[in-house]
């Protein structure tokens, strides 16, 4: 009898070697050879096809069409916590795990976000072409810029990321004002003064505007040419939701007229699903600055991603790193884990289990509502 023919794991974009030496440990993984590299979305597709596990990253795409090319097709990875580019539904349909990792990015995003406001406020990317082209002649009155120091920050979605940037803004003497359909509860406030504001009011007392929203029906183009003219005159905007969250060629004509004095991202709408277009169009003079950014030390998908691959592919060696449990998103605090996870479930029986992220469960195990993702939690 011979050796048990070994799974077949997609990595979309290059990994850190200690991630490809994990994933090797157990399976056969396929991914890009160089550093920075990906693979284009045809490959991945084909790729795919006999595949077992998929770990993906912020650039993919899968949908109904993708999913019916990949029969074997048993868990997708995503190393990033809005899903908005992936069919979750499509994959509850078919049986497939779609995971995310909803802390891994929270602390690197809100340090981001400090790194772009205090950017673009002090013009720093502005200074730094201007050093590289040659043009600098020594000091000259210009580039001024603006701080934090008195200043006030609105934050717009007050979750995970919207709280740790919060959290880091307080020690530049920031005044922080937020805007969220639930205020902010008084065990995560640790003493600190904020006050919530509806939208409107917001962006009228913001010195800086920023965005920690995900992408949905009600956030696309939440920042558009009407709500950027009831901005303060002069103030800034950070993005580090989604790209469509404003609308790209509003806020290209609001750096234009001076309206904005300054833009800075680290997401594009031409990354989204709903507005797959150019990135942003600055008009001259536009301070409009774009920064990517993933979690320190650790380039491409990290060994958590590759976890549920694991976990779905096969038993785990003894000895080997202990597989998390997997809570569909949501779940309330101490919520257990599924009794029985099912594997296929034909939607024509009338007792089938209710169906509950990407694994449909036994109904009740996680109570009343229908959830369309799975997270991973520590045991």
């Amino acid at each position: 009898m011979g050796a048990p023919e070994r799974l077949r794991v997609v990595v979309t974009h290059w990994v850190h070697p200690d991630v490809a030496d994990y994933l090797a440990s157990f399976c056969d993984p396929v991914l890009p050879a160089g550093p920075g590299e990906v693979f284009a979305p045809d490959t991945v597709a084909d790729l795919a096809a006999g595949a077992t596990g998929l770990i993906t990253g912020m650039s993919d795409r899968v949908d109904e069409a993708f999913l019916a090319g990949c029969p074997r097709l048993r868990v997708i990875s995503a190393t990033l916590k809005g899903y908005d580019n992936f069919a979750a539904a499509a994959c509850a349909r078919r049986g497939v795990w779609l995971t995310i990792l909803p802390d891994l990015l929270t602390v690197p995003t809100a340090e981001l976000a400090v790194g772009l406001i205090i950017g673009v406020m002090r013009r720093v990317a502005e200074a730094d072409r201007e050093m590289r082209l040659g043009t600098f002649a020594g000091w000259r009155p210009r580039l001024y810029g603006a701080g934090l120091d008195g200043a006030t920050a609105g934050i717009v979605g007050m979750g995970q990321v919207g709280q740790a940037v919060a959290a880091r803004l307080r020690g530049f003497g920031t005044r922080i004002v937020y805007c969220d359909p639930r205020p902010v509860p008084p065990s995560a406030l640790a003493g600190a003064e904020m006050t919530r504001l509806d939208w409107f009011s917001l962006r009228e007392v913001s010195d800086v505007v920023v965005l920690a929203l995900p992408l949905t029906a009600d956030t696309r183009h939440l920042l558009g040419a009407e709500a950027l003219a009831t901005m303060r005159p002069g103030a800034f905007l950070v993005n580090v939701g989604r790209g469509s969250v404003v609308d790209e060629d509003a806020v290209a004509g609001a750096l234009a007229s001076g309206q904005l004095a300054g833009y800075a991202a680290d997401v594009l709408a031409m990354e989204d699903w709903v507005h797959p277009a150019p990135g942003l169009r600055g008009g001259r003079g536009a301070q409009a600055d774009v920064t990517r950014g993933g979690p320190p030390g650790a380039p491409g998908a990290p060994r958590p991603a590759a976890r549920p691959c694991r976990q779905r592919a096969g038993p785990v060696p003894p000895g080997t790193v202990t597989p998390r449990r997997l809570l569909p998103v949501g779940a309330e605090e101490g919520a257990q884990p599924p009794d029985r996870v099912v594997e296929h479930v034909d939607p024509s029986q009338e007792d089938h289990p209710q169906v509950v992220g990407s694994v449909q469960v036994e109904p009740g195990a996680v109570g009343e509502q229908q959830m369309l993702l799975l997270q991973e939690v520590d045991d």
